[in-house]
């Protein structure tokens, strides 16, 4: 059973930087950290969750395009962290920020996706004053 735990949110200005964590912690069968797609969804008030960023265990990545050129993800395999960098925020990025791990083979195959993973983190508030 693998568990997820963000952390790093806070309350930020307009144009500011920040960045959050997500570390895992457990593991599935015959399954490593490293072998995990890991992405990271987002939700604000009285909206839908929403695709954020995605990356694969070789390290390929995909981002919405609401986020792309400002937001980085990375991850340390060795801490089994997932990292999520946001800088020029605006208030439109007030969120909470979730971070979700594919552990094993679904049918889905798009990172977009939210049942493209099995395992999700509590979630951690990210807002952007203006």
């Amino acid at each position: 059973q693998v568990q997820l735990v963000e952390s790093g949110g806070g309350l930020v200005q307009t144009g500011g930087s920040l960045r959050v964590s997500c570390a895992a912690s457990g593991r599935t069968t015959g399954r490593t950290f490293s072998t995990y797609a890991m992405g990271w969804f987002r939700q604000a008030p009285g909206k839908e969750r929403e695709f954020v960023a995605a990356i694969r265990s070789a390290g390929s990545t995909d981002y919405a395009n609401s986020v792309k050129g400002r937001f980085t993800i990375s991850r340390d395999n060795a801490k089994s962290t997932v990292f999520l960098q946001m800088n020029s925020l605006n208030p439109e990025d007030t969120a909470v920020y979730y971070c979700a791990a594919r552990t094993r083979a679904l049918g889905i195959i798009t990172p977009s996706q939210r049942n493209y993973y099995d395992t999700w983190g509590q979630g951690t508030q990210v807002t952007v004053s203006p």
